[in-house]
This record gives structure tokens, sequence and C-alpha cells, in this order.
């Protein structure tokens, strides 16, 4: 890692060393896969996409709209060409194309939804949490369908995939073929590979848990726990439980891997807390950083 940047709710976006580069509620960043680029997602009701260039610091590259209300996830393609936004408002997703800069081009594709659940005050429409890209799809998780909704890069809708009513789908991630996605609404991690399907709790702390991001490293998939406030590790091969460690601070909305370091993002706590995976375990190291409303945290 040469450079950690950390988003959230708070006045923009902060470098490890302090440096702050001001955004309006810069809740979620990617990198570009090739170029000195980061991208922001202004959590906004008008939703927004900022590119940044990174290198002395951020400056700004180009902005447009999200195409839809709330946004709370950006995504690139492996081959820069595309970026995808999910609008968490209104259940938008939107698809953009990148120039040889790693700026806006052409007109965005909106991939608008219609459903519910039956979570009332949580599943009254659609609310699309995360777009991940896989095998040249482009994959939705849309914690008010309790639907992974797929669409092809030119946004052409696929077959979804269906989760059981009231899971509230929010972080996902692949390995090979296999899916594993975080159920918000739920607290159940669900194992998908072609027609299997297999679960595993998010954590062992009982009710009152609202799962947030999802990773999955080597042997073992690692979950973040609002209001136990833990990170949970799990075996891939059938999502028993290895271990359940103290995040560090409250209400971990989300967090990274680089290397045999975990950056976890306690938005209640004001604070970034480093761990080092000890096999595969998150150990405290005492390294913190002091950020206001940490809401997502980016290594490159």
């Amino acid at each position: 890692m040469k450079h950690l940047y950390i988003g959230g709710y708070g006045p923009g976006i902060v470098t490890g060393d302090g440096e702050l580069t001001r955004i309006a509620s810069p809740s979620f960043l990617a990198a570009h896969p090739a170029l000195p680029v980061l991208y922001a997602v202004g959590e906004l009701a008008q939703g927004w996409i900022t590119a940044l260039r990174a290198g002395n610091g951020l400056s700004p590259l180009a902005e447009r709209p999200s195409e839809g209300h709330t946004p709370c996830h950006v995504a690139v393609h492996p081959s820069g060409a595309l970026l995808a936004v999910a609008n968490y408002g209104d259940g938008t997703a939107s698809i953009h194309r990148l120039d040889e800069r790693g700026a806006f081009t052409g007109q965005a594709i909106a991939l608008r939804h219609k459903g519910s659940g039956p979570v009332a005050d949580r599943q009254e429409g659609p609310h699309a949490h995360q777009a991940v890209f896989h095998e040249d799809v482009l994959h939705i998780s849309d914690l008010g369908t309790d639907e992974i909704r797929r669409y092809t890069l030119d946004g052409e809708p696929l077959e979804p995939l269906r989760l059981p009513p009231g899971t509230g789908p929010r972080h996902m991630a692949f390995a090979g073929s296999r899916l594993y996605v975080v159920g918000e609404l739920d607290g159940v991690v669900t194992a998908i590979d072609g027609d299997a399907r297999f679960t595993g709790l998010a954590s062992r702390a009982g009710s009152g848990n609202q799962p947030s991001h999802l990773e999955v490293h080597g042997e073992h998939v690692y979950v973040a726990n609002r209001g136990p406030d833990t990170i949970s590790v799990l075996r891939a091969e059938d999502l028993t439980t290895v271990a359940e460690v103290p995040s560090g601070g409250a209400w971990p909305r989300h967090f990274a891997v680089d290397g045999d370091r975990m950056y976890v993002a306690n938005q209640h706590a004001d604070v970034v807390t480093v761990f080092a995976l000890e096999d595969g375990v998150p150990a405290p190291t005492g390294e913190t950083y002091r950020v206001e409303s940490p809401g997502c945290v980016l290594p490159v």
C-alpha cells in the first residue's frame, strides 16, 4: 500500500497522513485499475460521482450525476473502461463509460427497478446497495427486493438471483464461481455456486446485528457486524465461524484488507482501526486513524 484514502460522512476524503480533500459526503471510494484516478460517490438526494486525479493530493478531473437518489457504492470494471454506481435511495443502478484519462464519456445507462420486500420499514421499494463486476456481468445487490440483479455491460437485464424474503442483501464478493452475500436484515451469509447454496451466521452475538461489508481472502470470509461491533471470520468452505473479534470502535461500516493488514472504518467512533491478520484472524496493532464519521477505507 502506498496510500490510504478514507471516505465517509465527514468534510471530505482524508488520506492516511491527514490531508483533507473537501467533497460533500464521499461515502464510498474506488480506484481505477491502471490510472492514478479515484472515484467518489456523494451520498446526497441528488447523487453525484466525482473523478479525482491522485498524486500530490487529489484534484478534480470530472463530475456527473449518479442517475439516482443517495448513491452508496461505486465500482470500476477491471478493464478500466466502465464504472457502475448503486443508488440506495431509489434503487437505480447506473453504468458510465470512462475515457483514456479515466474521465466520464458518453451517456450514462440508468438501470431502474421496481419491487419490495416483507420488512415494511426497510423494503418498501428497491434499494441498490453494491455494484460488482464479475465475468463481464454487472451484479447489483438490492436490499429492498431481496435480489442480486444482473445485467450485461450494455445494461441488458439478465435473470436475477433471488434470496429468501427479508434477507436484505447488502454486500457481496466472488471467489471463483462462488458468490458470497450478506443479508443486512437477517444477519445471514449465503454462498451461491450454481444451483448449490449454503448459509452461516454473520455473528454469534444474537439479535440486533446489521452486517455491513463482506470480503473473501484466501480460505476466509470476513464480515463486519454493526450492533455487536465485531469482525467475524468464517471458513469460506462451509461458512462455519473461525473467530469473532471486536472491531476497535462502534458501527463498523466498512473494512479493507491489504496484505497482512485490515483497516476497519468505525463510523460512530470516528476512528479507523488497524489489525494484523494472524493466521487469518484480525489482531489489534494499536494503530488508529482519527477521522470524522468514516464510511469507507481504500488502500492503493
